[in-house]
């Protein structure tokens, strides 16, 4: 089967591996020059945390060796207070999970080197898809350049896909999006004497209440700073004066570790957090079938370190779907479909997980009670913490709600029933002793 794929980003590149090794014939159209030649857009290369799902979906290729070796394992998160204090959070109760930090350019560049190289995968750069005809399977991309007689049609390009505008002017096809009032930017830390500034086995966060910056490692001993901010705190910092004045208030143990901090800011662009649903994410005509995977068909905001993952397990999936259907695209598309309970869990828990980045990490309350998980981890045989059946499973996102309600449903029974208990035996005990204290009380007299 001929497929074309719109999008040579990371869930483009690797559906095309997916399906090349189907024996599907791919050409991939991507709107960028070649990322190996051009090398990363600035301020725009947000470091990804890899965890069990895009793991997973690489390994399934044999790919996971070469990836996880290009990355940095976090075994948990570094809070940092105002005052300067640290506050180290594993992930796991007993410590040996991570995640993994990797650059999006570099793992982009090594997938399109993997699926470039792979028989049957063509890479078009530099076609800007201008125009789909889902009728007659015809593309139409900038410059004039047109592709006849497409007989599937997927789109990878992103949240703000070309392929999806043309399907929502479809009849039946509903579309939503849902801002933050808050940007991102992305800064630097660089090495120090030649050595990692700060811990590089952590996710680093400064939670300052309504905004927060991150900071992930880099093999270069390098760590990409990530700020989100409201968009009226990004526009005020308009000097330098007012940048150095605002980061040596609110992250003081930081700014002396960003020497190009005002040129960056300054420099880098800001960008937008969005989460977007689409319904249906595909569309059949008598001529072709048209969908949509990754951030075309549902983008969330990046505060669970979902994003990647997420696309990557709609490869795995597509590819399940694919062998039910017996490689019947329009089949395996409606089948397909069924993910969207899973997406639209986690597109919720990543804005859920926001509020807990910026705003309660930190805190006293928020630390005791991640204690008190990890104490039921280790006590309960079963007992999984949401950020674990998430980040190092593949239990199906809504699955997984499903088990973390269960699970506290059950914690709270037992409570219960422990201080039902404990108010019986006190009740008794009580009883007991008033009995034994009037003989000896009358004795006294």
């Amino acid at each position: 089967m001929e497929v074309t794929i719109v999008g040579a980003g990371l869930v483009g590149c690797l559906l095309a591996c997916f399906l090349a090794r189907r024996g599907h014939h791919v050409t991939l159209y991507e709107r960028r020059p070649d990322p190996r030649e051009q090398g990363p857009d600035r301020g725009r290369s947000i470091n990804l945390a890899m965890s069990e799902r895009g793991i997973d979906a690489l390994r399934r290729l044999g790919l996971d060796g070469k990836v996880l070796d290009a990355a940095l394992p976090m075994a948990g998160r570094v809070m940092h207070a105002q005052d300067g204090a640290l506050t180290f959070q594993p992930y796991s109760a007993d410590r040996t999970q991570a995640i993994n930090s990797i650059g999006r350019a570099a793992l982009n560049r090594e997938l399109l080197d993997v699926a470039s190289a792979l028989p049957g995968v063509e890479v078009r750069f530099g076609h800007r898809l201008t125009g789909l005809d889902e009728r007659t399977g015809r593309l139409e991309f900038e410059h004039g350049e047109v592709a006849d007689g497409a007989r599937v049609v997927i789109g990878a390009d992103g949240a703000f896909s070309a392929v999806r505008a043309r399907l929502q002017q479809l009849p039946g096809v509903s579309f939503s999006q849902d801002y933050l009032d808050y940007g991102y930017k992305e800064l630097s830390i660089p090495a120090k004497d030649g050595e990692f500034a700060l811990d590089p086995g952590a996710l680093h966060i400064w939670p300052r209440g309504r905004s927060m910056m991150i900071a992930l490692p880099n093999r270069d001993r390098s760590f990409t700073c990530t700020l989100f901010w409201p968009h009226e705190t990004l526009a005020a910092l308009d000097t330098p004066q007012r940048i150095s004045a605002y980061f040596g208030e609110h992250y003081s143990d930081a700014v002396e570790l960003m020497p190009g901090l005002a040129a960056d800011f300054r420099a880098n662009p800001v960008g937008h957090l969005v989460t977007m649903r689409c319904s249906p994410w595909h569309v059949t005509t008598e001529a072709a079938t048209v969908g949509l995977v990754g951030d075309a068909a549902h983008a969330i905001v990046p505060f669970y370190g979902q994003g990647a993952n997420c696309g990557f397990e709609d490869c795995v999936e597509l590819d399940r779907c694919l062998d039910e259907t017996g490689d019947d695209f329009p089949a395996a598309l409606e089948l397909f479909e069924r993910r969207r309970a899973d997406t639209d869990v986690i597109a919720r828990l990543a804005l859920d997980n926001f509020v807990e980045m910026r705003d309660r990490v930190g805190s006293r309350v928020f630390l005791a009670g991640k204690r008190v998980e990890h104490t039921l981890e280790r006590a309960l045989p079963g007992y999984v913490s949401r950020y674990e059946l998430v980040s190092f499973s593949t239990t199906p996102y809504s699955q997984a709600e499903r088990r973390i309600a269960r699970q506290r449903r059950a914690v709270a029974a037992a409570a219960a029933g422990a201080a039902l208990l404990a108010l019986g035996f006190a009740a008794r005990h009580g009883r007991r002793g008033r009995r034994s204290g009037r003989p000896g009380h009358e004795n006294g007299r």
